[in-house]
């Protein structure tokens, strides 16, 4: 029997409330079949409030010294509380991004953008300066006024 630590989901629609429960790892997330309930985590309360997470510290020491294992989330929670050293928990999958050639596509669309831009800008500039030397070269030059005696 493969013993793990992971969380139970509670609480209504759109408002979860986890308990931290010792399971058997072939038991389904809320079956009841728990051999403990060891903490309760409420992701509704801010990041900092010392609510949000809540531990028994010394069962989920005893458990693990038993042979149970913590699921990535609830590894994170023991991390943060000092009872397991921090490891790198791969991160999550990335189906959220587009795939490499729609990100190549996109890259190449920025590029060929950014490059009109600075063409464009370019142009402008020159534009600019072409338009500001002809008018200096029209203004007539103001010559002195000379007095012509009677």
């Amino acid at each position: 029997m493969a013993t793990v630590i992971r969380l139970a989901r509670f609480g209504a629609k759109k408002r979860p409330y986890y308990h931290v429960v010792v399971t058997d790892s072939r038991n389904a997330r809320n079956s009841g079949n728990v051999l403990a309930t060891v903490g309760k985590y409420n992701p509704m309360l801010a990041r900092d409030d010392e609510k949000r997470v809540i531990l028994n510290v010394d069962e989920i020491k005893e458990w693990m010294a038993k042979g149970a294992k913590p699921s990535d989330r609830v590894y994170r929670f023991l991390a943060k509380a000092g009872l397991v050293a921090e490891r790198k928990i791969p991160n999550q999958t990335k189906k959220n991004l587009q795939s490499e050639k729609t990100q190549m596509k996109i890259k190449d669309k920025q590029e060929k953008l950014a490059k009109i831009a600075e063409e464009k800008a370019a142009a402008e500039a020159a534009a600019k300066a072409a338009a500001e030397t002809p008018a200096e070269e029209s203004a007539p030059a103001e010559a002195p006024a000379e007095t012509v005696a009677e």
